[in-house]
Order: C-alpha cells, then sequence, then structure tokens
C-alpha cells in the first residue's frame, strides 16, 4: 500500500536501512518534526514519541544526546509507518548483533502543586517482565539513582508487566514482535522537573543537566546490554557514545574559534613601553606608580559580544560538546568585559573572574618557598644570552619537531614591544631585552617550545578548533605543565621556583587591595628581589588593571602534582589547551572516536633523566621537593 502523503516512504525506509547494513551513518528528517539519527550500527535504539494534544515542552531533547535516536510524531496517522520503520531498522541491527535493545522516554505527570527547588528527580522504568535482560534493568535502576539535580538524588521505581508506552499511545512493539526480533523493549518515564507545571514554560538549565545526566546513566546500560548480550565488547561506556560530529558543531566551534582570534588578550593587556616605565619609575626614587601604554584595540568588544551571543550552540545536541562550547562562550563574553573596561578600576574583578584569586593554601605555600629559598640564589654561572641568541636556540629546536611533522609552522620572532617571552598563535616571541641566564635555555625551550607550541599545533590536528586556541580555563595547566617541564629536564632552578611564588604574593596583595608601590616595596624590602624583578613581577600583575593570571603557574604545577600523584595519565594533557577539569572530557571524546591521537610529544620525553624524575613525581612529591638539587 503506498503511504499517504507527508508520511514515511518505503523508499526512505528502505534507503535507512539500506545504509545502516552498510554501517553507515543515518541522519533524516522525518514528517511531523520528526528525526531519526543513528552514527553506525548500533544495537540499541533511544525513541521519543509526541503526544497528540499533549503539550510537552523540553522532553524530546533528553534523547537527543544519543549516538542511536529516534523522534516520531505519536499521532494515529503516522503510527503505522512509524512501526514498519522501528521494525525494519531493528531487523536490520538485530541481525548484525543477535539482539536489540530500544529504550522509550516520556515525560510523566506534572507536579503542580510543588516549586521546582522542591521536586527531585524521578524515573520510573517500565518492562515486560522475565524477558527483560537483569543486569541491564540493574544498571539502568542503578545509573538513574546516581543522578543528583539541584542536590536531591532521584528516585527511582521499576514497573514489570503492563504497557511498555506512555499515556494515551500503544507499545512500540507487541509481544509477538519483540520475540520475532529478538528484541527488548524499556520504558523510562521521566518526572518533568525541567518546566513550570502551571505555565508549561522550560526551565533551560534544570533540562540541560538532566539531558547530560541521563545521557550518561543510558550509555552506562547500554554498555551493560552490549557486554552481556552481544558478542560486541567495547572497552568504555562511553565508545557507544556519538561519533557523528554534524554541521552544527563545526559552525559552533568556527565561530567561537574566530571571536577568540580576534582579541590577543594577552599582547592587548601586555605594556608596549615596560623599558620607559621602568627608567621613569626610577627616576622617581620608586614612589610613584608608573604609566604603562597598551596597544591600540584593532576591534570593538561590544560588537564582539554581539557577535559571540549569536552563536547557535542551542543546536548543538551533544551536551558535552555543547558544555565545552558554552563554558568557552562565558570566558571569551568576560574577556572582552575586561578589555572594554582596559586600564580602569573595572578590569580586575573580570580577571578574578576568569583566572581566580590565590587561595590561602596557595599564599601560604608561596610564604613558604620564599622564606625556605635563599633571596641571594642565582642560576647557575653568571652567563646570559640575548634576545637574538635566545631566538636561534629555539628554531634549532623548533626545526627538530617540524622535521617529523611538516604541519607545525611555528616560528619565533623577537620584538621590541614585549617584556620576556610570549607564545601568540603558536609562535613564539621574544622580547628585544630578553637576557636568558645559560643555565635556564633548555628549560625555557621545554616550557615555551615543548609546552605552548606543542599543544598549540596538537589542538591543530584536532577537529575541534577550539583545542588549539583553549578550552575554558586553559591557562592554570598549561603553565603547571610548562613548569613541570622545566623541572623533568632538571632547569627548574631556586630563582625561578622563588619568582613563581612573588607572582602569587603579588596577585594576593593586589586582591587585598594593595597599590602598585606597595607591592614593588613589599617584595624588594621583605622578599629581597631585586629592584628590576620586583619591578616586572609587579607590572605583570597590575597590566590592565589588576591581572592575577600570574598566579596560575604555581596553582597549576600543584594541581598537576596532584594528579599525577593519583595515577593521572601524561598523554591527554598534550591533546591541546586544555583545563584539568576536561580530562576526563578528552578521554570521553577520545573514546568516542571524536578525536584523534596528538601527532607531537615533548623532545623531552625522550631523554631517560626525564623518566626517572617523572617517576619521583608519580611518588608524591611536592613543590619544596622540586627545587633543584634535591631530588635529582
Amino acid at each position: 500500500m503506498t503511504p499517504k502523503p507527508g508520511t514515511i516512504s518505503d523508499t526512505l525506509i528502505h534507503t535507512i536501512c539500506e545504509r545502516l547494513a552498510a554501517d553507515k551513518p543515518v541522519r533524516r528528517s522525518l514528517p511531523g518534526s520528526g528525526r531519526i539519527h543513528i552514527d553506525r550500527q548500533l544495537p540499541f535504539l533511544c525513541v521519543y514519541r509526541t503526544t497528540p494534544n499533549r503539550p510537552d515542552d523540553g522532553t524530546r531533547r533528553l534523547v537527543m544526546g544519543e549516538a542511536s535516536y529516534l523522534i516520531a510524531p505519536g499521532d494515529r496517522s503516522a503510527r503505522g509507518r512509524i512501526g514498519v520503520l522501528i521494525r525494519k531498522v531493528v531487523r536490520t541491527l538485530s541481525g548484525e548483533f543477535g539482539t536489540f535493545l530500544v529504550v522509550e522516554v516520556w515525560a510523566g505527570g506534572e507536579e503542580a502543586e510543588q516549586e521546582v527547588d522542591a521536586v527531585a528527580p524521578a524515573f520510573s522504568v517500565v518492562h515486560r517482565g522475565g524477558e527483560t535482560p537483569t543486569g541491564t534493568l540493574d544498571t539502568l535502576q542503578h545509573a538513574l539513582q546516581e543522578i543528583r539535580i539541584r542536590r536531591k538524588q532521584a528516585e527511582v521505581t521499576v514497573r514489570t508487566g503492563g504497557k511498555t508506552g506512555p499515556p494515551g499511545l500503544p507499545s512500540l512493539l507487541t509481544p509477538a514482535e519483540l520475540r520475532d526480533l529478538n528484541c527488548h523493549l524499556i520504558g523510562v518515564e521521566v518526572r518533568p522537573i525541567y518546566r513550570d507545571a502551571k505555565t508549561g514554560k522550560t526551565y533551560p538549565l534544570v533540562r540541560r543537566v538532566l539531558h547530560r545526566e541521563l545521557t550518561r546513566a543510558f550509555l552506562r546500560t547500554f554498555y551493560q546490554f552490549v557486554r552481556a548480550e552481544t558478542t560486541h565488547q567495547p572497552r568504555h561506556y562511553h565508545a557507544l557514545g556519538r561519533r557523528a560530529v554534524v554541521k552544527a558543531v563545526w559552525e559552533v566551534d568556527r565561530k567561537l574559534a574566530d571571536v577568540s582570534a580576534a582579541f590577543p588578550l594577552l599582547l592587548q593587556v601586555s605594556p608596549i613601553n615596560p623599558d620607559s616605565a621602568w627608567h621613569a619609575f626610577q627616576r622617581r626614587r620608586f614612589e610613584r606608580s608608573p604609566t604603562f601604554i597598551y596597544r591600540p584595540r584593532e576591534f570593538d568588544p561590544a560588537l564582539l559580544k554581539r557577535k559571540l551571543w549569536e552563536i547557535p550552540i542551542e543546536r548543538i545536541e551533544d551536551p558535552t560538546l555543547a558544555d565545552l562550547f558554552r563554558e568557552k562562550r562565558s570566558e571569551l563574553d568576560t574577556q572582552l568585559g575586561m578589555l572594554a573596561d582596559l586600564d580602569t578600576s573595572r578590569f580586575l574583578p573580570g580577571s578574578l573572574q576568569v583566572f581566580g584569586r590565590p587561595d590561602r593554601g596557595l599564599v601560604r605555600l608561596a610564604r613558604a618557598l620564599l622564606d625556605g629559598i635563599p633571596p641571594r640564589a642565582r642560576e647557575d654561572g653568571g652567563k646570559t644570552l640575548g634576545a637574538e641568541a635566545f631566538a636561534e636556540q629555539a628554531r634549532s629546536e623548533l626545526a627538530h619537531y617540524q622535521r617529523g611533522y611538516p604541519s607545525l609552522t611555528a616560528q619565533v620572532f623577537v620584538r621590541p614591544d614585549l617584556a620576556g617571552l610570549m607564545v601568540f598563535r603558536g609562535n613564539l616571541l621574544v622580547g628585544q631585552s630578553t637576557a636568558v641566564p645559560k643555565a635556564r635555555v633548555d628549560a625555557l625551550l621545554q616550557h615555551e617550545l615543548g609546552t605552548h607550541v606543542l599543544t598549540y599545533f596538537n589542538g591543530r590536528a584536532q577537529p575541534l578548533r577550539l583545542l588549539s586556541i583553549g578550552l575554558a580555563g586553559y591557562e592554570e595547566l598549561q603553565e603547571g605543565l610548562a613548569v613541570l617541564a622545566e623541572y623533568l629536564v632538571g632547569g627548574l632552578s631556586r630563582p625561578r621556583l622563588r619568582l613563581l611564588a612573588g607572582r602569587v604574593l603579588a596577585a594576593h596583595a593586589l586582591v587585598e587591595g594593595a597599590n602598585f608601590v606597595e607591592v614593588f616595596r613589599a617584595l624588594n624590602r621583605e622578599w629581597s628581589f631585586s629592584q628590576r624583578t620586583a619591578f616586572v613581577i609587579t607590572m605583570r600583575i597590575f597590566r590592565g588593571g589588576g591581572f592575577t593570571k600570574d598566579m596560575v603557574y604555581l596553582k597549576g604545577l600543584v594541581s598537576l602534582l596532584d594528579y599525577l600523584k593519583r595515577g593521572g595519565e601524561f598523554d591527554p594533557l598534550l591533546v591541546g589547551k586544555i583545563a584539568v577539569d576536561h580530562i576526563p572530557v578528552i578521554h570521553e571524546l577520545q573514546l568516542r572516536g571524536v578525536l584523534r591521537p596528538a601527532p607531537l610529544t615533548p623532545r623531552y620525553l625522550e631523554r631517560p633523566e626525564t623518566a626517572t624524575r617523572l617517576d619521583r613525581v608519580r611518588s608524591g612529591l611536592e613543590v619544596m621537593d622540586l627545587v633543584k638539587g634535591k631530588t635529582q
């Protein structure tokens, strides 16, 4: 019989099943605002059916994070064709795996008398009885019970027997069809805490959290089902997640990266007159704060903010990627606000949002380092390399990587408008007045090139551009990893640790209300830094109006040592510019096949002494133990 216009045709069903049989992805729109998405051969399908004459805002989104889902119209005229589609899909995939699991999701009754804050998440699991795999049911029940939203733990009930499907709709498959297809059907009724029971309006943030948690619970359930009921043995439940990355993801990633690339934050907040400001500060006997000059802005923060908030992240179905994008958008928004307030008192609050403030433990550690390391500690030997000589060393180091990986196109530039070293868009910038102690050359090469440049190009090798630009909050891990690299090559000296500690105390003093002159005097007189070093530390902390980024070097080292001590793997740290909190996400995306192996590894990891030092770190070294000469 020929289907009516606007219904699912036999041709479409045949095309879908033909692609699935060939292990090709399927993503098709269906009549009645339906959609089918199956990104490879998988022995499960999540289903949501719209309920006729019953508003159900928000529920359909709960299945859209899965690698295999169907959103189907539930009206009577469409039921027959939807049934044909499901049976054909199940038969095609059941033939590949020997069995199949369908999970249908629907919203339960509203609880109008309760405020949303008072309602716990709740689920009712419905199944037919003895034929449903016990392990799969137990895993689903336990995974749902672990869901917590607004500090309330989920309530889960399990019902056996009766109809498996939402009120007013028949079961997706009859008992006879389930037996014929060797298929199992489980229903999950969800308490709709993600919308107002009276008005029907959704609470997007609640729904977003529920979506993410429900996706994780379903993946764990599918993992148990696949391993126990089929011959397929995935190594982790994340391996059953979405692999197909759709056009909306690339669009959002590109637009976020474009906004980020439009404003070079570090360059914009770095004074272009560090030398003349120092000389003026000297002439005034260190009693008046210097005046810093910044680069003219080649962008309008307000217009970039508008562009930023027009990016359609809400179109992303994958909750993991959507969360990464939202975090980055929020950070970019704050950074643009900082640049709009550059060189004003309003700049510091934005810096505190992005980089935070030194906590008590970090301040105590900084004081202990300064108390424990003699102020007269010097680098071994007195010889230094000037900017051009150091740049040549850096070019030689880059050439080593480029021979094995021609896509690494980094260059080294000597700049008169910078103080010190900076990696910008994968290139190393060297301040013209930079003088590097010879004993520190190797350590700084591994810091700047072996960490910052390498992770930039590893990120560029990934499908997501944001991994080269940096996920939200990436600076702490980046700088911690870069400082650890200095230790691993035997170059983390006592003066270097004193410098990092001084930056923390300077940031702490800034946050506590001290002015430029007060911080400079404390560093010079109380902590015995030279006048020039105290000036540079203070300038970096006060640039822009108060820039607390410099405290993350020591903070990142502390958190990284703790991560490695707890058995954390080193490889995920190199995949791009990420935060410690993103490591599980990176692991998930690697298991899902979304991310590729990193093409570059630091040259220093090839050294035998590096492996020895890394083993010592894993054994539980503290920051004080890393002082050169103490544990090497």
